[in-house]
C-alpha cells in the first residue's frame, strides 16, 4: 500500500486526543464546521460551526468511528442523535487547557465527505489553519477569547442550554501552535 491509498490520519489523531484528555481527567471538544452532511440542533450553530462537549458524562453511545463520530447528548434537557463526519472536525481540544488539534477542512471523499457535498458558499472555517499536509501533524492549542465555558449538550438539570462564548471585538479564537 502507498501513501495514496492510505487512510487518513484524522479519525485516529481524533480518538488519540479524546484518550488523552479522558485520561487527564480533560474534556474533551471538537470543533465542527456545519454543512448538510452534519447531523447536530441547527439552533446551536453559530457561523456555520458548532462546539460539541464528547465528553463521557455529556454523551451516550459515543462511536468514535472512522467515517463518523456518532453519539446521543441532551441539549435543553431534550435528547439528539448527533452525527459527524469525520472530515468536518476542524479540531478536538481539551476545554480546562485550550490544548489539541486543529484539522484543514476536508474537502475530498478521503475524509469522509463527498465533494459533492461541500457548500461552496459557505465561509471556510479552515482559512486559518494552514492547509497544507504538514499542517496535519502539527499541535495546536486554542486560545479562548474570555473565560466564559462554552459546551454544547447540557444536563437534564441544566436550566438552559449554555451560552457560546462570545468573541471579543468580532474576533474569532484564535490557534497557538505548541511544539
Amino acid at each position: 500500500m502507498n501513501a495514496l491509498d492510505s487512510t487518513s490520519t484524522r479519525p485516529y489523531l481524533i480518538r488519540a486526543l479524546y484518550d488523552w484528555c479522558t485520561d487527564n481527567g480533560l474534556t474533551p471538544y471538537v470543533a465542527v464546521a456545519v454543512d448538510e452532511t452534519v447531523q447536530v440542533p441547527r439552533e446551536y450553530v453559530k457561523n456555520n460551526e458548532i462546539v460539541l462537549n464528547i465528553s463521557f458524562d455529556a454523551t451516550s453511545s459515543l462511536k468514535l468511528g472512522n467515517d463518523f463520530i456518532e453519539f446521543k447528548a441532551r441539549f435543553a434537557g431534550s435528547a439528539r442523535e448527533i452525527m459527524v463526519p469525520i472530515g468536518r472536525v476542524i479540531a478536538i481540544y481539551a476545554r480546562e487547557n485550550g490544548q489539541g488539534m486543529a484539522f484543514p477542512l476536508a474537502t475530498g471523499p478521503s475524509e469522509g465527505v463527498s465533494p459533492s457535498s461541500v457548500q461552496a458558499d459557505a465561509p471556510s472555517a479552515a482559512t486559518e489553519v494552514d492547509p497544507s499536509p504538514a499542517s496535519e501533524a502539527k499541535i495546536v492549542q486554542l486560545v479562548p477569547a474570555n473565560n466564559s465555558s462554552s459546551a454544547s449538550s447540557a444536563r437534564d438539570d441544566d436550566p438552559e442550554p449554555p451560552e457560546p462564548p462570545q468573541p471579543q471585538q468580532g474576533k474569532r479564537p484564535s490557534l497557538k501552535r505548541v511544539k
